[in-house]
């Protein structure tokens, strides 16, 4: 389709140039295709790719893709680009750390790679992009795919008819900042680009498990198993087999869905003992494997129950960053961090402020840690653009179908820090809707602002939450400390309330009165007050300060935080540990 302004001639328009909205086409072909990948043989398209900084846009706006080297009478073309002699970035990664020039670009970077195919007797093929910050579009063979939103969900491209024995992959990334995306262009973390997540291709037979779930029943004894099918008229019988649990049974398929409860105790997955079962599901030619854990979490008046029994969450936020390898943080580094927070005597951890790798959860699942796990919500987005809502919406359920089996995984966060107006609770309540009618099995919340006038926990969101988050900083933002047990005393909610912020500035190794402020002995301080108030709130069941470790983060110009939120109780190489991680591991070992 051709974009061409009404009152222009079209015999000298010339749309690379002259197409003010070059984006349209592409943006009417949404990529919102999930595949469920666990157990499947996957062929990494991961290393080297050739790269070009495309400030202008040209790829997309001169359909580079194309390779049009001739003209219609087979005259040679003038190029402004050469694929194959482009400098080399590996994938995955952050562009931002690849060289200095690109440490804080924002804009489109195009990457394109060759690679062979051969047919092995499967009927459909899958691209798979873990994740790419913060909009790609894809092309393969010349052939326009389709384009994703949000930086941190997977993708899957069907790539079936357009595959050859020789092929070129051309994926556009762009990471603008700009009011209409999830989140917004006024964020607290730092930009980064790129494919930073691995990048897969899936080979499938004609019908294939699409997606699966596997839980405690609820309210009656046994699991309860689904499985849905890519083909919805699709009738048959599908076979679940889990060794360990002596269990090999049939799932009835109508109708490319089937779904069965079965009279069986599986050993509960906790912290304390996180229980993983290997399981198989079969249909036709096509089998699913994961690693899978049961387990139960309600709330229950102002109680968390996880398997039927009270439990406080002792816990840490953290951002997906690393000095070296920035968002693309890889599995070594998420162990360590994971066997840091258990160290402190942690049981769960919130990853904010969007879903972080799926390599986090599986760990989360062996390593025994909960986890809350949220969407880029965040701030002041528009909340009245319904196409803003889709995008949300969209990220939200590409989150919960990636780690609806994963045991660790407790909380649904529906986003951050938003102000309550008419259009936010709209906006926010929906996905809260929306999240319970795909996964009934977890609990949902949001991390909300408190009422500063009033001193209360005061959010009309709160009513449609199963647990209420909030974020106070007392002792920092709001230097008046003798606030925070005037707004406690205030608030009387029905629900249980998780403390999912709190904090201050220190830099590592930086000593002084505990009244100096970005010191660590002034983070101590505020830790101890926090702590000492938070002991008398029975409604608190729930606690994870901002922030394990220091981040990166453009909003912070202060010499002594020198372009990094310096709120973590750990160093941004997480190679040292404040003063005040001390003080709060303590408090988690004697926390009842």
């Amino acid at each position: 389709m051709i974009y061409v302004p009404y009152d222009v001639p079209s015999e000298n328009f010339q749309e690379g140039i002259h197409t003010d909205d070059y984006l349209a086409p592409y943006r009417e072909k949404k990529l919102t295709y999930t595949l469920t990948t666990g157990g499947r043989t996957k062929e990494s398209l991961n290393g080297m790719w050739q790269f070009g900084i495309d400030q202008y846009d040209t790829c997309l706006r001169a359909k580079w893709f194309e390779e049009t080297t001739h003209d219609a009478d087979g005259r040679p073309l003038p190029r402004d680009y050469d694929f194959d002699s482009w400098e080399m970035m590996s994938v995955p990664s952050c562009w931002n750390l690849h060289a200095e020039r690109l440490f804080l670009y924002e804009g489109s970077i195009v990457y394109t790679r060759r690679f062979r195919y051969e047919n092995h007797g499967e009927k459909r093929v899958f691209l798979q992009f873990g994740g790419a910050a913060y909009a790609a579009y894809v092309f393969v063979n010349g052939k326009y795919m389709g384009m994703h939103e949000g930086a941190s969900t997977p993708f899957s491209v069907d790539v079936t008819d357009v595959l050859a024995t020789d092929n070129r992959i051309i994926v556009v990334v762009n990471n603008e900042r700009k009011r209409t995306n999830v989140p917004c262009e006024n964020t607290d973390w730092f930009n980064y680009g790129g494919l930073y997540r691995d990048v897969d291709l899936v080979r499938l037979p004609e019908t294939f498990i699409e997606d699966f779930t596997l839980s405690l029943a609820p309210d009656e004894a046994g699991i309860h198993v689904t499985v849905t099918l890519n083909d919805t008229t699709a009738n048959g019988t599908a076979t679940l087999d889990i060794e360990e649990l002596r269990l090999r049974t049939q799932i009835p398929i109508d109708n490319g869905r089937g779904d069965l409860t079965i009279n069986i105790t599986p050993i509960l997955w906790s912290p304390d003992i996180p229980r993983l079962y290997d399981i198989f599901i079969e249909y036709e030619n096509d089998t699913v494997y994961d690693r899978v854990g049961f387990r139960e979490i309600r709330s229950i008046g102002t109680e968390i129950h996880l398997n039927g029994a009270p439990i406080l969450l002792k816990g840490i936020c953290a951002h997906e960053d690393s000095v070296e390898n920035g968002k693309s943080v890889n599995e070594n580094e998420i162990r360590a961090l994971f066997q840091t927070a258990k160290d402190m005597n942690c049981n769960y951890m919130r990853l904010a402020h969007y879903p972080h790798s799926e390599h986090a959860a599986r760990i989360a699942d062996e390593m025994g840690l909960l986890l809350w796990e949220e969407i880029p919500v965040y701030w002041a987005i528009e909340f009245a653009n319904d196409e803003v809502y889709r995008n949300a919406e969209n990220q939200l359920c590409e989150l919960i179908k990636r780690d609806q089996n994963r045991a660790s995984v407790i909380i649904w966060s529906v986003g951050n820090e938003n102000v309550d107006n008419d259009s936010r609770l709209s906006f926010m309540s929906r996905l809260v809707t929306k999240a319970k009618a795909l996964d009934p099995t977890r609990l949902v919340s949001a991390a909300c602002l408190v009422n500063s006038e009033k001193l209360l926990i005061d959010d009309r969101l709160a009513a449609y939450l199963d647990i209420i988050g909030i974020n106070e900083y007392y002792g920092w933002y709001e230097p008046d400390f003798s606030k925070l047990p005037r707004l406690f005393e205030n608030s009387q909610p029905s629900k249980p309330v998780v403390i999912c912020e709190t904090g201050a500035d220190a830099r590592a190794r930086h000593r002084g009165p505990k009244d100096e402020l970005l010191t660590e002995d002034n983070q101590l301080y505020v830790y101890e007050r926090q702590i000492a108030a938070l002991r008398q709130i029975p409604y608190v069941k729930g606690l994870s300060p901002w922030i394990f470790f220091d981040f990166r983060c453009p909003r912070r110009l202060h010499p002594i935080q020198d372009y990094y939120n310096i709120k973590g109780l750990l160093s941004a190489d997480k190679s040292y540990k404040k003063l005040a991680y001390y003080v709060l591991r303590d408090f988690y070992a004697e926390w009842r």
